[in-house]
């Protein structure tokens, strides 16, 4: 068993880092690094409740995953890393990719597995979007929009809404949408882009609207936190049909309340609709996600060298498209990558 700790438990540790790690046969959730001892012992009460710098320093933890404020993951994992550690950093990796590049170095100079935690990749509704893609049920795709909505027109004093480095909701719900278009159709030939502080008082962005360009075909990704009303997660139009889905995966919300990894299912009423070219319309059942697919992943990445399931050359690509959508906001003009 890797021994494993976990910095930070917050919403992050508390309902995805630290559950999945103790459900993994390969993995031990040894100590993990923070003020909310109580929390953590109510949930396991034999994992060490230690802070940051011990648990990097202790020589029998082999992996750490990095759960804390997006402006402290780069010199963390620098630390865990030229400590020995395995690492994995919550989304996003970096707050550039030029400094995920020199962790990426790092990692690779020691012989350690570094990986970037987008789970998002092992959703139920993207892996049911997936399929259809696999066995063409929509034809050639022509357009196709990924959103992720939310109504949270408050401020908090929380550092999610601050003005710190690598805040804000295109580092934060953007990883996700860029990450997921890019494991389906690979990288753009073009962006344009448009991003806003939309909510009074708001120091970070909370709205963004990304379109990628692949010849004819056109991709929309976008996010807004002022919508109560959301759109759909998923709508892919196809020369043979469309997909529509609403809601998000309901791995986050089971966890969140103390379920184990893998104790979720989706209402029927969730599941998407594929509506055939004829009009005929096909209630299309929602995969089940799995997150634990991930951590198993970088257990064997670690045991048997291969590579993780999310390598950090993928997080580096969408720092930079990040970096670039900035820039086609900023300038007002479609940028090739």
């Amino acid at each position: 068993m890797i021994r494993t700790g976990v910095i930070g438990y917050g919403l992050g540790g508390m309902a995805f880092h630290a559950p999945l790690i103790h459900a993994m046969p390969e993995l031990e959730l040894a100590a993990i690094a923070t003020s909310r001892a109580d929390e953590v012992h109510a949930r396991y009460p034999d994992v060490a409740v230690t802070g940051t710098q011990a648990l990097i320093a202790d020589p029998s933890i082999a992996l750490v995953a990095i759960s804390t404020p997006n402006d402290t993951h780069v010199p963390l994992a620098r630390a865990a890393l030229e400590a020995g550690k395995h690492v994995v950093i919550d989304k996003p990796f970096a707050p550039t990719p030029g400094e995920a590049a020199e962790l990426d170095a790092l990692a690779k100079s020691r012989g350690l597995v570094l990986s970037a935690f987008h789970n998002r990749r092992w959703d139920g509704d993207f892996l049911t979007v997936r399929d259809l893609l696999a066995r063409g049920r929509l034809g050639e795709v022509m357009l196709a929009e990924w959103r992720w909505d939310r109504f949270r027109p408050e401020v908090t004093a929380g550092w999610k809404d601050g003005p710190q480095a690598g805040t804000g909701i295109l580092g934060d719900l953007g990883s996700h949408l860029i990450d997921q278009v890019l494991q389906l159709f690979g990288p753009p030939e073009a962006l344009s882009a448009d991003v806003e502080v939309q909510r009074e008082g708001a120091n970070t962005l909370d709205y963004f609207e990304i379109t990628f360009f692949y010849g004819k075909r056109r991709l929309i990704l976008s996010a807004d936190r002022l919508v109560p009303a959301a759109r759909p997660r998923f709508a892919l139009h196809g020369t043979e049909a469309s997909f529509v889905k609403y809601g998000v995966d309901p791995q986050e919300p089971a966890m969140k309340a103390g379920g184990k990894p893998g104790d979720h299912a989706e209402e029927p009423a969730a599941y998407g609709v594929l509506t055939q070219s004829d009009g005929a319309r096909e209630t299309i059942p929602t995969q089940k996600g799995d997150y634990r697919h991930f951590y198993s992943g970088v257990a064997q990445a670690i045991i048997n060298g291969t590579a993780p399931p999310v390598t950090a050359q993928d997080a580096i690509l969408g720092l930079r498209i990040i970096e670039l959508a900035l820039q086609s906001a900023r300038e007002g003009r479609r940028i090739a990558l």
